[in-house]
């Protein structure tokens, strides 16, 4: 590369003795740690301050009355509250909000306050003023953009808002029984408790002025939920950012010139998924922001040469925003440059099956299993169809896409690193489709003849990467085999040469695992992984793929801290929808309306154009 071209317009290459390693990833800093620390310390404080009355005369109360957010000592539910939003405060903090630090700026000189007026306290107004001051010296730390977000939280707001007050009420109640009036049931304090958050009075009386502590803590917590879920409701929205028509456009010509590099890159054309390119355009990283995890998967698309300068945007984005970055499923290569650009850390995932079309064959010991079932479910009278999809008519892609969705046997989609999330779109017409039917008149089906779907993606000019597989469940075992040897066979008329099947988690540690010969280790790690199986298919799918003799490509995990490897795995699983946060089915009814997919530029010219005609 010359030298004399524009730095800025272009992008550094990986390899070779020149090659430029940016920093290191956003890491934790000291000051916003040690200050969501104190808020959290603080925040508990004047919580169990307000709640337990004998602890508001110990010393420890003592302590808590000169920390911010002590609003002084008659002040239970105020103390309450504080604690609250404190502790809603300090993982904004933590992660260095712009407006967790506004909060935290405009809270503390309330807090100092509300300790003079009414304790007329010198520490009181000294600490919080410090701490202040130390926030506004060190204002560039909390520089983090808000995540994407949307009016559906409040809901989650106020459910979870909910349950923590009628937790901290019913403490608040049973906290009393020396001033408690007659001996009342568990009923009447919870009823009190419900009655209380509302503002009304309940059944339960108290001597003295606890009733009114009480009753005003209580009504505290009540109007505090109200409040944060009004905000959220009528706060302006931050919605998750989403592929435009532009971005597919450009996504689609790198992988013109650049697709056969990577089986997954097709799958970057999920539409919830967005996109950062590097500064000349030549290279990108798709990704979704999921709990604060900024998750990409597969390698940058686009030209190697280039990877530097969208992985270095991809980084500037996960810090400007405060989000934990992570990759999953990149190949060996694209887990060196990430290493090596980004000062990450990776760790082996699992295996991808790629069979090469030219050396399959069913003949052979090794392959009778295979070859038995594929004979005895054709003699069954199934027969096999594999064309593209631009191929297919309206009417047989419509029954596809139905019977695909009726198949699923799941609520949500699953797949996000491995799998495209739709069939059928006009802009997806080099995708494959493999079918099975079988004509059977006893039992009519709306989908007609069809029993099995198999859907594939391109990998370049000349090979396909599995996306799903879906059958009638009253089909004869075999479906999925059935339809693999076929699109195998059928490969080489479309020019095809190499197919991608499923991704085998743990792969390696399964096969080791069963030798002669191996420790105990790794035979409990093996024995873990088959427990797991019941839930994920780890070991069914490794064994799936392994009928076929393929080539075993290993995939990675890329990580910034081991610290944030349970918080990766947790975003992967909702992000592959085998975790899935959901109301209870009494209140699925309050769900928004799932959000339909953005029509791309192909889809509406076809729309005009079917009007038109």
């Amino acid at each position: 590369m010359s030298s004399s071209i524009d730095a800025e317009k272009t992008d550094k290459v990986p390899f070779g003795p020149r090659m430029r390693r940016l920093p290191r990833g956003p890491r934790p800093e000291k000051v916003p740690s040690l200050i969501a620390t104190a808020c959290t310390l603080i925040g508990l404080l004047d919580i169990a301050a307000g709640v337990f009355p004998r602890f508001r005369h110990s010393r420890i109360h003592a302590l808590a009355q000169v920390l911010p957010g002590a609003l002084g000592p008659y002040a239970a539910a105020l103390a309450i509250c504080a604690g609250v939003l404190l502790l809603l405060l300090a993982h904004g903090l933590r992660r260095r909000k712009r407006r967790a630090w506004r909060a935290a700026v405009v809270l503390l000189p309330l807090g100092a306050l509300a300790q003079f007026t009414y304790r007329h306290s010198i520490l009181g107004v000294v600490l919080p003023l410090l701490l202040l001051a130390l926030l506004l010296r060190h204002r560039s730390e909390f520089a983090a953009l808000p995540d994407p977000r949307s009016r559906w939280k409040a809901l989650t707001n106020f459910l979870l808002m909910s349950v923590f007050s009628l937790g901290i009420g019913c403490v608040i109640v049973s906290t009393h029984p020396e001033r408690t009036v007659g001996d009342p049931s568990v009923a009447e304090l919870l009823k009190h408790v419900v009655y209380g958050l509302v503002g009304m009075e309940g059944p339960v009386d108290y001597y003295g002025r606890t009733s009114w502590t009480v009753g005003a803590s209580l009504g505290a917590l009540g109007l505090l939920t109200a409040l944060t879920t009004i905000y959220l409701a009528f706060r302006p929205e931050h919605p998750a950012a989403r592929l435009t028509a532009d971005d597919e456009d450009r996504l689609r010509a790198l992988l013109t010139k650049h697709g056969a590099r990577d089986s997954l890159g097709h799958f970057a054309l999920r539409r919830d998924k967005a996109v950062v390119f590097s500064p000349s355009g030549k290279a990108a990283v798709t990704y979704r922001v999921v709990s604060g995890v900024m998750l990409a998967s597969g390698d940058p698309i686009g030209d190697v040469e280039a990877w530097p300068g969208a992985i270095e945007r991809f980084m500037a984005e996960a810090e400007a925003h405060s989000w934990t970055p992570a990759v999953m499923g990149c190949s060996r290569t694209g887990g060196e440059v990430w290493t090596r650009e980004s000062g990450l850390d990776a760790l082996e995932l699992g295996d991808e099956a790629i069979v090469d079309v030219t050396d399959f064959s069913l003949a052979g010991r090794a392959m009778r299993n295979v070859r038995q079932m594929v004979k005895r479910i054709e003699r069954g009278g199934y027969t096999t169809r594999v064309r593209r999809v631009r191929d297919l008519s309206d009417d047989e892609l419509d029954r596809v896409r139905r019977a695909a969705a009726d198949w699923r046997g799941t609520d949500n989609e699953r797949g996000f690193s491995m799998a495209l999330g739709r069939i059928g779109d006009p802009a997806d017409g080099d995708c494959l489709i493999a079918t099975a039917h079988l004509d059977d008149p006893e039992t009519p089906s709306p989908y007609g003849d069809l029993k099995a779907v198999l859907h594939f993606v391109p990998w370049g000019p000349d090979g396909v990467s599995l996306d799903l597989m879906r059958r009638d469940r009253g089909a004869d075992p075999g479906m999925n085999e059935l339809l693999i040897v076929a699109a195998l066979q059928a490969a080489p008329g479309h020019g095809i040469q190499r197919m991608s099947l499923n991704f085998a988690m743990f792969r390696s540690a399964l096969a080791r695992g069963e030798q002669l010969g191996a420790g105990p280790v790794l035979r409990t790690w093996r024995g873990l992984l088959v427990f797991l199986s019941r839930w994920f298919q780890i070991e069914s799918l490794y064994k799936f793929n392994a009928k076929f003799r393929p080539r075993w490509e290993p995939r990675f995990v890329v990580f910034r801290s081991s610290r944030d490897l349970p918080r990766i795995g947790f975003a992967a699983m909702q992000a592959e929808g085998f975790v899935t946060p959901a109301l209870p089915r009494a209140l699925r009814f309050l769900r928004p309306a799932p959000r339909q997919p953005r029509a791309c530029a192909h889809e509406i010219g076809a729309e005009r154009e079917a009007r038109a005609a």
